[in-house]
């Protein structure tokens, strides 16, 4: 108890509220030859079927689908020369969301918090909205294979709140803040008088962390049934035909959108997942052609409105926005005509969150398959993404036991974008 309290207490002082990240995780593996790395001079199984075009960042070419892209690139920072060993999707994706390498980790399960998760335990839940520090748009999927986007050993108090929907659809479902059939609003106040009564004698005592945790889950739960502040945070209704015309009248714009309210509300991390499921989402080992035809421009879309939104209300220091997958993909396309996995080699692109932008880091060789220059792990990501929230990447954190557990195994902030 006393290593949690003063681990707790250690990372709630570093920690700056009024900086947030949105994460827009391109699980599969997106590949960076054909997106933001590309090798228009190399031979055709390498450069791969789309052409590059200028940007407002000199010395950086996107591919054609991403106009988008090109037009805010003076706000981005691209890494292209992030590289690890995991080419396993769940392997790799255990590696990139907690900084911990995991073999066999479909089996093994989630050994490390992801970062959402230590948010979550670093910050709590907004004082102002209710809302929780750690989201998912639409879910977590802890109910599918992989993204390893849970608290791990910190407890279900610090899984993400699920905003609701289905990649599938079109459209965004909010979640559905509602009192159990039966249940009035006066009779769930007597409720809610009833078990703070009862909550008197525990909290003058010192009792189980279990019991604190399930006293604050029972609190954020019912401040978000009773509360106005978050039903508003999930309304999109309050947003402009234009603006959301602007996102696109699709699944993954109605996510950014949604990201962008619930920051804007005190969330402290957003994970929107981009993923389509049984419809091969970035793992493009097939077709990479008609693959990225279909994904790529709506995520364009997207994520230009996102940058444009932050910038025009200000919001651009304070938020941070990272797009990037577990791994890239091979430098040749295969005899199927897609790419495989390829871990030694992938890129990420970074958005506000008061970082130096307008810059590229890194370079990888002239096939894309290795990095070239400055060699950077996903715990050097991880470690600059904890810095902009203010956690001290060097935090140690306690288990189950109690145990001292470092937050990451292995990086430090990169010091290009500080």
């Amino acid at each position: 108890m006393g290593l949690l309290r003063a681990a707790g207490a250690a990372g709630a002082a570093a920690v700056r509220p009024q900086k947030s990240v949105i994460l827009l995780w391109m699980a599969g593996g997106p590949s960076h030859i054909d997106m933001v790395d590309m090798k228009p001079q190399a031979s055709s199984e390498v450069r791969g079927p789309f052409q590059p075009i200028a940007t407002s960042l000199p010395g950086l070419d996107v591919c054609d689908l991403l106009p988008g892209h090109a037009r805010v690139a003076r706000h981005l920072t691209v890494i292209r020369s992030l590289t690890h060993t995991w080419s396993v999707h769940d392997d790799a994706q255990h590696r990139v969301q907690t900084g911990y390498p995991q073999l066999n980790a479909r089996q093994a399960g989630q050994q490390h918090p992801c970062q959402g998760s230590v948010v979550s335990w670093c910050r709590g839940s907004s004082a102002a909205s209710g809302l929780p520090a750690y989201l998912c748009i639409p879910e977590d999927y802890r109910t599918h294979a992989g993204f390893y986007q849970t608290a791990a050993f910190l407890s279900a108090r610090h899984n993400a709140l699920n905003a609701g929907g289905d990649p599938r659809l079109g459209n965004y479902r909010p979640p559905a803040f509602e009192l159990p059939a039966g249940v009035s609003r006066s009779r769930f106040e007597d409720r809610r008088s009833l078990t703070a009564a009862l909550d008197r004698f525990p909290a003058q005592v010192r009792f189980p962390a279990a019991l604190q945790y399930a006293r604050d889950v029972q609190q954020q739960a019912a401040q978000l049934v009773a509360g106005e502040s978050a039903r508003a945070a999930f309304d999109l209704s309050g947003e402009s035909a234009r603006l959301q015309q602007r996102y696109g009248q699709h699944a993954w714009g109605r996510y950014m959108l949604m990201a962008r309210r619930l920051v804007e509300a005190g969330a402290g991390f957003v994970t929107v997942n981009l993923y389509e499921k049984d419809v091969d989402w970035w793992d493009a080992h097939y077709t990479i052609d008609s693959s990225l035809r279909r994904r790529l421009p709506i995520f364009d879309q997207a994520f230009e409105a996102l940058i444009e939104d932050l910038q025009e209300r200000g919001l651009q220091d304070d938020v941070l926005v990272v797009a990037c997958g577990e791994f890239g993909r091979t430098p040749r396309i295969d005899s199927g005509a897609g790419r495989g996995h390829w871990p030694r080699a992938m890129h990420a692109v970074l958005s506000g969150g008061w970082l130096r932008t307008g810059q590229i880091i890194g370079s990888t060789t002239r096939d894309g398959g290795e990095p070239a220059s400055r060699p950077l792990s996903p715990g050097d990501l991880l470690a600059s993404i904890y810095r902009v929230v203010g956690v001290d990447p060097g935090l140690v954190i306690p288990d189950r036991q109690q145990r001292p557990i470092p937050l990451l195994a292995e990086g430090s902030p990169i010091r290009e974008l500080f």
